[in-house]
């Protein structure tokens, strides 16, 4: 949840359409609502927890969130470079404490807000962002904006598709009137390792009390 600074010519290339003859667009336009989030939470210690047969799968509306979460074993845990403290904002969050293994979280949108999200391409290690809710409502309210690297199955040991957290935002709205749309764009570091052809984000936004009113996921023109 690091803020990065970056120029204002950066920040406007990473965030400037793509060029026609790249992908031209990755957002959430057009795309279905999911209806819930899924979250599978796995401790870096636990190697075995990664490649497990009986781990849940994203049902139908739904939409799957994979975080590693730090293990005892410090940089020594085997699932260690995928480990992010991001995790443990998260489990905060949702009032739960760090899995001896694994542990998994669902919630259900109460309300059908129009969220949209949408990125552009790497650039320099960083990637621009953004997540809108239109029309926005009163009250406090906490955008989640997680860069996640999506991981087929039977890709690198895992026996379902996986959208693995590398990057969140978590960024408090505070309207005292019903603007008419609530809006963050950030850039967002692409951590070492990541590919980035597997890149995209996804969104939520909860209100002061937790329960989710919009989620969407981007998709890119050439995947579509």
């Amino acid at each position: 949840m690091k803020k990065t600074l970056l120029p204002t010519v950066l920040l406007a290339a990473l965030l400037a359409p793509v060029p026609a003859l790249a992908q031209s667009s990755c957002a959430s336009d057009g795309q279905p609502r999911p209806v819930a989030l899924l979250e599978r939470f796995i401790n870096a210690d636990c190697a075995s927890c990664w490649s497990d047969p009986q781990a849940p799968a994203a049902q139908r509306g739904e939409v799957a969130l994979d975080w590693i979460v730090p293990g005892g074993r410090g940089d020594d845990a085997p699932l260690s470079a995928a480990a992010t403290r991001d995790s443990l904002a998260r489990l905060q969050a949702l009032g739960r404490d760090a899995p001896p293994q694994t542990d998994q979280a669902r919630g259900r949108t109460v309300a059908k807000r129009t969220l949209r999200v949408a990125h552009g391409m790497p650039f320099n290690d960083y990637i621009g962002a953004s997540i809108e809710m239109k029309p926005a409502a009163r009250g406090r309210w906490t955008a989640w904006l997680a860069l996640v690297e999506t991981i087929p199955v039977g890709t690198e040991g895992t026996a379902v598709e996986r959208n693995l957290v590398r990057n969140l935002l978590q960024v408090p709205w505070q309207a005292s009137r019903a603007p008419a749309r609530l809006l963050e764009s950030r850039p967002m570091l692409i951590a070492e390792g990541v590919r980035a052809e597997r890149l995209r984000v996804i969104g939520w936004v909860e209100d002061a009390q937790g329960h989710i009113h919009g989620i969407a996921q981007s998709v890119c023109d050439a995947a579509r």
